[in-house]
């Protein structure tokens, strides 16, 4: 029955001229498919031209219909893609595929124009990627009980501004992957270890605009049949 509605609002919102590809189709699908409390929404999708180029399209629900926000912004992925939903590996260049919450925004300023929980970083603060340290998948402030990890105040600006995506956070399974951050991208040809990264302006476009009231989420790579498996959606 929930699939039938969903197909009955997605056929409205497309007479309606919100969307007409399929690819938007998809899109509308699944986002009628999420938890009722989610509101605000990123979709990511791979670009079939290269393996770690993207599309990034920012949604937003009102009265009970999704609209998007912004007209699509590239972004950059894994250097090796997306992996295959629950496939994603420590190291392995891949970003995972899934519907994860976006958790707190960081970033090197005082503070930032963003209604997400914020932190500034300083040079002690670190995210632990070794997956045999307890510390895994974590954000340390101090020295970390690891072999090795990510300091969260880069010599480059590419974590200037940048959101959690809280994947592999709850529960947290050792080797599974680690760091997965949406942050400013190096260049638009230049892709990630796994996380998701775009254009300063955008990023700080979609920072301003992100509500955690509005419980937001990020779809990596994710079909309409994949978000009625509610599980797959990491609080």
């Amino acid at each position: 029955m929930q699939n039938l509605i969903a197909g009955f609002l997605c056929i409205c919102l497309i007479n309606c001229g919100v969307a007409s590809a399929a690819d938007d189709r998809d899109d509308l699908l699944a986002l009628l498919n999420l938890e009722a409390d989610v509101e605000q929404a990123l979709i990511v999708h791979p670009n079939p031209e290269t393996i770690y180029q993207a599309s990034l399209t920012a949604w937003e629900k009102t009265s009970g219909e999704w609209t998007q926000i912004f007209d699509s912004m590239p972004a950059v992925i894994g250097r090796n893609g997306m992996a295959t939903l629950n496939e994603k590996r420590e190291g392995d260049g891949r970003t995972p595929s899934g519907i994860y919450r976006l958790g707190t925004a960081f970033g090197y300023e005082n503070n930032i124009d963003t209604k997400l929980s914020y932190r500034q970083v300083t040079e002690n603060d670190h995210w632990v990627d070794d997956p045999e340290s307890t510390q895994y998948n974590q954000w340390i402030i101090g020295p970390p009980e690891a072999k090795s990890f990510e300091n969260l105040k880069r010599d480059d600006d590419l974590y200037k501004y940048a959101v959690v995506i809280e994947y592999n956070t709850s529960p947290i399974k050792q080797g599974e992957g680690s760091a997965i951050f949406l942050h400013v991208w190096r260049a638009p040809d230049k892709p990630t270890a796994g996380c998701v990264a775009a254009d300063e302006a955008n990023v700080k476009r979609l920072l301003n605009w992100l509500d955690q009231s509005r419980q937001p989420v990020i779809l990596l790579n994710i079909s309409p049949k994949d978000v009625q498996a509610k599980e797959s959606l990491e609080r």
